[in-house]
């Protein structure tokens, strides 16, 4: 069971944005990258078409990888790992710091 979903509240553990906290938009488990809401901003530079005459610079969020975030728990205030248990004969993750199902 993938325990990274969409939606989820994660905290940035390692690289340029350690320490903030977003929400998960995207995840590739192909290559183990996760998109994550206002978090590893880069410049990217377009040209000038119909949509945009002047082109210029856009600001884009980059992938991470899966490794550098953890699952954010609001209850405790702090980071957490995530277990799977059964609830009404179903797996469902659940936050290891206060209990929470997800």
């Amino acid at each position: 069971m993938n325990k990274i979903k969409v939606n989820d509240e994660v905290l940035i553990i390692a690289g340029k944005d350690k320490g903030k906290r977003g929400k998960v938009l995207n995840v590739n488990l192909k290559t183990n990258k996760v998109l994550v809401e206002g978090i590893n901003i880069s410049k990217k530079s377009v040209k000038a078409d119909q949509n945009n005459p002047n082109g210029g610079f856009l600001d884009k969020e980059m992938p991470l990888s899966i490794s550098s975030i953890m699952h954010y728990s609001p209850k405790a205030d702090k980071r957490s790992r995530v277990g799977v248990k059964k609830v009404d004969g179903k797996n469902a993750r659940f936050l290891k710091a206060c209990g929470t199902v997800l």
